[in-house]
């Protein structure tokens, strides 16, 4: 599968806004003519609050919308380290979406439970005999590098068997997560990582060396 790499730096919080959702929707326009739906993965950290700001001026058949959680922490929904508890607050109302085209994890399960449990929401929508191929993941990135619930040197880093793992030593509290591996994410069509602040600068600047490095050798 061909790799396709684009990135691009802004001066601030609102060039950034303008920039991911003018993306989100030509990628969400592009998969509803299509495949008539629009499959999207969401992180939390900084990009609830971007979309937020931007989605409104968004022009799309929102009901072809289907919102997954790329990780998710096994919490209540109105506890505030929950991500679907966060989008709800910030986009349902906001922009037309209605709460049933979120495809939540069930918050009263134990990390395995709900692991389990995410992946038969995931097959309504993906065959069950092949990796989901996600329209677009919307990704963030810790100060560490990690991603998801995807921490540095942590086991599951190596996970392959599974779409959706458990994590319940999580470096990041809270300790208790649901998270996409690996394979899911590079079979995605189109993965947008957002990065802000000086915190993240260093771990941004080794990624893009070793991309170059890595784009050079082929």
């Amino acid at each position: 599968m061909e790799v396709h790499t684009d990135i691009r730096v802004l001066d601030n919080e609102e060039k950034v806004t303008t920039e991911l959702c003018s993306l989100v929707e030509y990628i969400a326009n592009t998969a509803i003519e299509a495949d008539d739906i629009f499959k999207i993965g969401l992180s939390g950290g900084s990009i609830p609050a971007l979309l937020a700001k931007g989605l409104s001026q968004v022009k799309t058949d929102w009901s072809k919308w289907r919102l997954f959680f790329c990780d998710e922490r096994v919490v209540p929904f109105e506890s505030t380290e929950s991500t679907f508890g966060v989008y709800k607050t910030f986009l349902i109302g906001n922009v037309p979406l209605t709460e049933d085209q979120f495809i939540k994890i069930d918050p009263h399960l134990t990390a395995e439970e709900a692991a389990k449990d995410y992946i038969q929401k995931m097959a309504v929508y993906f065959p069950p005999d092949c990796l989901p191929r996600f329209h677009l993941l919307l990704l963030g990135m810790g100060p560490d590098g990690h991603t998801c619930s995807l921490f540095p040197g942590h086991r599951l880093l190596e996970e392959t068997s599974v779409w959706i793992a458990p994590i319940t030593n999580s470096p990041k509290p809270p300790a208790s997560r649901i998270t996409l591996t690996f394979p899911v994410i590079n079979n995605a069509e189109a993965c947008i990582f957002v990065a802000m602040g000086s915190s993240k600068a260093e771990t941004i600047k080794i990624i893009v060396t070793k991309n170059k490095k890595q784009q050079q050798k082929t």
